[in-house]
C-alpha cells in the first residue's frame, strides 16, 4: 500500500464501520414466511451506504452490488444483523463488504445468512464525482480485504471492457454514473 500523498486525508476501517438490525415482519416475507431476497438486498445496500457515507463524508450512490451470496433463509420473527466495513477506497469510488447474520431471539442462536460486496461513488449534490479519503488498512484481515478489493476491481474493469467491446455504445443519460469510471 502506497500512501505517499499526505495531502489527501486518510481514514481507518474502524472510522466507517456500520451496523443495523431489522426485525423481519410478514410484510418483508414471501408466501413461505422467508425474507424476500430483494428486501435483504435493500438492507445490505443501506448498511453499505452508511459505511461509504462515513468514509467519504459526502453523498454517495451505489454503482454496483458486485457479488452476493444468500447462504440460509431468514424467517418472520428473526432479527437480521447487518455489518458493513470499508474494504478499499479508490479515487472517487470505494468497495464496502457487508455480512448479514440472523439472530433467533427465542433460541438465542446466530447464523451467517448473506455476504455481499458493493461499490459506491462519492458525488456532489450536482452529481459530479469527487475525490475521497484514502483507507488505511491496519490489521492483517483489513490488509487482506484491501488487496482482495483491488483484485475484484480489476475483474470488474475487465468485464466492463469486455462488454463494451461486444456491445454497441449506449446513449448516455445526463447525470448517469457509469461503473468503472473512478
Amino acid at each position: 500500500m502506497d500512501f505517499a500523498d499526505h495531502s489527501v486525508p486518510t481514514r481507518s476501517v474502524a472510522d466507517s464501520q456500520s451496523e443495523m438490525t431489522e426485525l423481519i415482519l410478514p410484510n418483508d416475507a414471501n408466501t413461505l414466511g422467508n425474507l424476500l431476497g430483494g428486501r435483504l438486498m435493500h438492507f445490505i445496500d443501506l448498511v453499505g451506504a452508511m459505511a461509504a457515507y462515513r468514509h467519504s463524508r459526502t453523498h454517495v450512490v451505489t454503482a454496483s452490488m458486485d457479488h452476493i451470496d444468500f447462504i440460509a433463509p431468514v424467517h418472520v420473527g428473526d432479527l437480521v444483523i447487518l455489518k458493513s466495513s470499508m474494504n478499499r477506497a479508490f479515487t472517487t469510488s470505494m468497495e464496502v463488504g457487508v455480512k448479514a447474520w440472523v439472530e433467533n431471539t427465542i433460541a438465542g442462536t446466530h447464523r451467517h445468512v448473506a455476504s455481499a460486496y458493493l461499490t459506491f461513488v462519492a458525488i456532489e449534490p450536482s452529481g459530479r464525482r469527487i475525490s475521497i479519503p484514502r483507507l488505511q488498512a491496519e490489521t492483517s484481515e483489513e490488509i487482506r480485504h484491501y488487496e482482495d478489493a483491488g483484485r475484484r476491481r480489476e475483474h470488474r474493469q475487465a468485464e466492463l471492457e469486455r462488454k463494451r467491446a461486444s456491445h454497441p455504445p449506449e446513449k448516455e443519460l445526463p447525470g448517469l454514473v457509469r461503473p468503472g469510471k473512478s
